[in-house]
């Protein structure tokens, strides 16, 4: 029995369990099950370059037929109570004018960072509807009555 590469294989096993529990975004787990087979091939004394060719095969064997199944089971989009600003009306606190950067609206007592869906200048005081959110900046349009 190797004991170096039992030890570096219990260590990548340790680690990949460790990172998929700290993430649980399924970033690890299937390193973790090849290490697990190569720790196993290690402890009956199999040569290196099987224990390491084993480890990649299993690795990316299961990524690959897992990852369609894992991505469908975590869904896509998550929506955030930011999200729910999406079709409201916002305030143009501060001039919006895409090509400067600038321009600041107000939805809800909270000031956002705001730019115009089709890049025109929005002056202070208009009422915009929020078309979408682009993480911390609302992407906003002109209301049309």
């Amino acid at each position: 029995m190797d004991i170096l590469m039992a030890v570096a294989w219990g260590f990548v096993l340790i680690a990949g369990i460790v990172i998929e529990v700290i993430t649980v975004q399924f970033v690890s787990i299937w390193f973790a099950c090849g290490s697990l087979v190569s720790l196993i091939l290690a402890g009956l004394g199999a040569p290196r370059w099987a224990q390491l060719s084993v480890f990649i095969a299993v690795s990316a064997i299961l990524l690959i037929l897992t990852r369609p199944i894992v991505k469908r089971l975590r869904g896509g989009f998550v929506r955030t109570n930011a999200d729910l600003n999406i079709g409201r009306t916002a305030i143009v606190t501060e001039e919006i004018k895409n090509e400067f950067s600038k321009g600041r609206a107000t939805i809800g007592g909270v000031s956002w960072k705001a730019v115009s869906e089709d890049g025109a200048e929005i002056p202070a005081g208009e009422t915009v509807v929020v078309k979408e959110i682009d993480g911390a900046k609302l992407i906003v349009a002109k209301r049309r009555d």
